[in-house]
């Protein structure tokens, strides 16, 4: 039997010939947002996508929709009352231009000093803070007895509050405290010594309020530090010295840094202590004390909007030279959660 090339296959032909002009069919053709689908030109004419895979098209995850409100909390809490701050700092309320405030500033012995004092009191507190911290964090970052009830007591100071910690060192510490009858008591000193009302009750108070942070912090970091490379090392014969220096130290060094930096922004920002156990006209008239006298004392609003942005370049500064050291002295991977 011969047949021409062209001869179209009858209509009771085999399932074979069926099957086979199924498959040939386009697949995408049944698609309802494909481009083949409806008109001949390519026009779509099936439903619009889903808005997830409108959005998955373009690279943005549903997922990133939860960053919204974290990004509105910022701006309206932080961005917006910083720009607005720094905008009323150019508007001296005296004339003068828009730099007036700035060399007011400056120029006056009385606030400059401001800077040199809060530093001694912030510096100091934080470097103690950390320094205290990591002995204390290294001894409990594995299973000890009572670990929980010790962590407990070392952070009850961020409950306390830095008005009720100035208080309650009023109660211990004043010349009528316990402590310094206790001391006279016993003869250790002649007559009671003057611990508040100067720069060492200030420093004392924010140590206690300070360390809680600088604790956790650094047990945080301590924790997330494998155990397993110090074994190694002491299967090498490497003393408890050498493990610290080569191994934990360099690993923890950037989280030491990080927790150096928010216990000083929250030591430079010391107002009620300086007031309540401080000298605040004298050796404790730290820079927060002149941006609250000048304004809600003097109600000139552009000068404390003034040093207020002098006090954020200040921690700027000093975390900036803090993060640049920490690049330096270290490169390399870190431990910790943080």
């Amino acid at each position: 039997m011969t047949g021409t090339a062209g001869a179209v296959p009858p209509a009771g032909g085999s399932a074979m010939h069926r099957h086979a002009a199924t498959v040939q069919r386009p697949a995408s053709a049944d698609l309802p947002g494909s481009a083949e689908a409806g008109t001949p030109n390519g026009r779509r004419s099936g439903p619009r996508l889903a808005l997830r895979h409108r959005l998955a098209e373009r690279g943005i995850d549903r997922i990133l929709l939860l960053l919204v409100p974290g990004a509105l909390f910022l701006v309206v809490l932080f961005i917006y009352p910083f720009l607005y701050g720094l905008g009323l700092s150019f508007q001296p309320l005296k004339g003068g231009g828009p730099l007036a405030n700035y060399r007011t500033f400056f120029t006056d012995t009385y606030q400059r000093d401001t800077i040199p004092i809060t530093l001694k009191l912030a510096v100091p507190a934080a470097l103690i803070n950390v320094g205290a911290s990591v002995p204390m964090a290294f001894r409990l970052r594995g299973r000890v007895r009572g670990k929980r009830l010790i962590t407990t007591i070392l952070v009850i100071p961020i409950a306390l509050g830095t008005v009720l910690t100035a208080e309650g060192m009023f109660t211990y510490l004043s010349q009528s405290g316990w402590f310094v009858k206790t001391l006279v008591a016993l003869h250790l000193v002649d007559q009671p010594p003057q611990l508040l009302r100067n720069y060492w009750g200030v420093l004392l108070s924010l140590i206690i309020s300070g360390f809680p942070f600088a604790f956790l912090l650094t047990l945080s970091y301590l924790s997330g530090i494998d155990p397993s490379l110090e074994a190694a090392a002491a299967t090498l014969g490497a003393g408890w010295r050498q493990r610290f220096r080569h191994i934990t130290f360099p690993l923890l060094a950037p989280g030491l840094a990080m927790t150096f930096c928010l216990t000083f922004v929250l030591a430079f920002s010391v107002f009620p202590s300086a007031i309540m156990i401080g000298d605040p006209s004298g050796k404790t008239h730290v820079i927060s004390i002149a941006a609250y006298d000048a304004a809600l004392v003097r109600f000139d609003y552009s000068m404390g909007s003034a040093i207020a942005m002098i006090m954020a370049a200040i921690m700027l500064a000093v975390i900036a030279i803090v993060l640049f050291l920490r690049g330096r002295l270290y490169r390399g991977a870190t431990g910790g959660k943080g």
